[in-house]
């Protein structure tokens, strides 16, 4: 979702590149060049794409944000990092595996759990949130993309005190 409303924000096209296994879109930005990338692979294995793209193009661990839900999060908590663990997220596992380095930027958004204690959560994870949350989600989404914008223009530091915490409805 988050990279659907920046390609739409800065009217980047999507093309499906089979090579990388993903759909790109590409912007130039005040910044530099700036690649969407939407892995095609199942989520477990969505470092096979992120690594082809990232040697593709030259771009090192340095330079990359991968965006995550986080299920561990409560819905409207947003955290940003310049690198670390995967926290168990499978998909940042394979990325870690793949690039072969946690050097990179991670941003983990909360989507919460319907039953704190299941560990079973492929349903909801992979479920539509419901009429109740739409409010927040469209908040999150938005800070979200905030967040990146910082980035890109201010670096990490000044994106995680800006923007990590909670959103509020």
């Amino acid at each position: 979702m988050v990279a659907e409303r920046l390609a739409a924000q800065w009217r980047a096209g999507w093309n499906l590149e089979k090579r990388f296994k993903a759909r790109l879109a590409k912007v130039e930005r005040s910044s530099g060049r700036v690649w969407l990338c939407q892995p095609q692979t199942f989520m477990n294995a969505s470092g096979e794409s992120v690594q082809a793209v990232s040697a593709f193009y030259q771009v090192p661990p340095a330079n990359i944000l991968v965006v995550v839900d986080d299920a561990d999060l409560p819905l409207g908590e947003i955290r940003l990092r310049p690198k670390g663990g995967t926290g168990g997220h499978h998909g940042l596992e394979s990325v870690e595996q793949h690039l072969g380095s946690q050097d990179y930027a991670r941003q983990r958004i909360g989507i919460g759990r319907r039953d704190p204690a299941a560990r079973e959560i492929t349903d909801h994870v992979l479920g539509c949130f419901g009429k109740d949350e739409a409010g927040l989600l469209e908040k999150v989404l938005l800070r979200s993309c905030e967040q990146i914008e910082c980035w890109l223009a201010a670096g990490i530091q000044p994106a995680m005190n800006r923007f990590n915490g909670t959103v509020e409805i």
